[in-house]
């Protein structure tokens, strides 16, 4: 890389509102994205996520200390409203609240009452959604940040368009910065996203397979062997999720039993066996469960979590280390472009 590429600016206003120095926010990955690598992508220059979906507000609190011990830099907490007992989520909100977190992201159906909380408190929200329709949703409920979710993303799935396709319809309708997310694990998709008018992408993969990650390293493995046609969108992995919600994960033992016939299963009629145990508890087939370090079992038949981007993952570095990669070369690709426009 050149001194001129290094130079290349990656700086949007996107840096200014998180506290982040290049625009890759590290997705908010359940039981994976631990302070540990929140941490490690925060320092390093990006935005760090704590995945803390559905988590008991103890292991909330001694995570954001944590994180609060490991950085200065700002982070946010992520939540799932709609798929947290309302109990749970009032305790969650208000111990994050009590820890002086500053920001939160959530997913799935906007929940215009839970932004008008913790934005009374003086928080930013981020919100990641799978549908223009969402994002308006979103828009009108008061969020600060739209994340714009496409099929390519590994994990749970919202919504059904590619990527680039909702992000450009949701960028015609807002003034609010835009993230994509779906597949991104090079710097080449950073530069595509920042040509389209995006204000930066949302990563997952590409740091659950590094060295912070809580994930089990059976799963870094997976992923590192893995193309991106090794994945496969299905809602057999639906067990303590709402029916139809669909995931996007490597296939496997449990995948390759469904005869192609990935989308469409009710999770009533699917057995509770317990196939693997994370401490005192047990996890279930079929459970939306993904192995994590203190995970012992059949690993191979959990949800094996993994987006389309899969493919260009072939090691797993510290955090850093995978941070700097995608920031040398979406330098690079925006330094090419910069040439060929001025025909040099």
């Amino acid at each position: 890389m050149t001194a001129k590429t290094s130079e290349t600016s990656l700086r949007t206003p996107l840096c200014d509102l998180l506290g982040c120095d290049v625009p890759i926010l590290l997705a908010g990955m359940g039981g994976v994205s631990r302070w540990e690598l929140a941490a490690a992508v925060a320092n390093a220059g990006g935005y760090g996520t704590l995945g803390m979906v559905r988590e008991d507000p103890s292991l909330i609190a001694a995570e954001v200390s944590a994180m609060q011990a490991a950085t200065d830099r700002s982070f946010a907490v992520n939540l799932i409203p709609a798929a947290t007992e309302p109990g749970l989520l009032d305790a969650q909100i208000a111990c994050c609240l009590d820890l002086g977190v500053s920001a939160f992201s959530f997913f799935w159906d906007v929940m215009p009452d839970v932004v008008a909380r913790v934005k009374h408190a003086g928080c930013l929200v981020l919100h990641q959604v799978g549908t223009l329709e969402a994002a308006r949703m979103a828009e009108d409920a008061g969020v600060d940040v739209i994340i714009a979710q496409g099929i390519e993303a590994g994990g749970h799935v919202h919504g059904r368009s590619p990527a680039f396709g909702l992000a450009a319809q949701i960028l015609a309708e807002t003034d609010l910065p835009v993230v994509v997310s779906g597949g991104f694990t090079t710097g080449e998709g950073l530069a595509d996203a920042l040509a389209i008018g995006a204000s930066g992408v949302q990563c997952g993969t590409a740091f659950l397979a590094t060295d912070e990650s809580f994930a089990h390293p059976y799963h870094k493995s997976r992923i590192v062997e893995a193309k991106g046609e090794d994945t496969v969108l299905t809602d057999v992995f639906v067990l303590n999720w709402p029916a139809g919600a669909a995931v996007r994960v490597i296939a496997n033992s449990v995948t390759n039993t469904l005869d192609g016939v990935y989308l469409g299963h009710d999770p009533n009629t699917l057995p509770r066996e317990v196939i693997a145990q994370d401490g005192d508890r047990p996890r279930l087939r079929f459970s939306t469960d993904s192995p994590l370090r203190t995970t012992t079992g059949d690993l191979e038949a959990m949800a094996l979590y993994a987006g389309r981007g899969a493919g260009a993952i072939h090691d797993i570095p510290p955090a850093a280390a995978r941070l700097a990669e995608i920031t040398a070369q979406a330098r690079q690709a925006l330094h090419e472009v910069e040439q060929s426009k001025s025909g040099q």
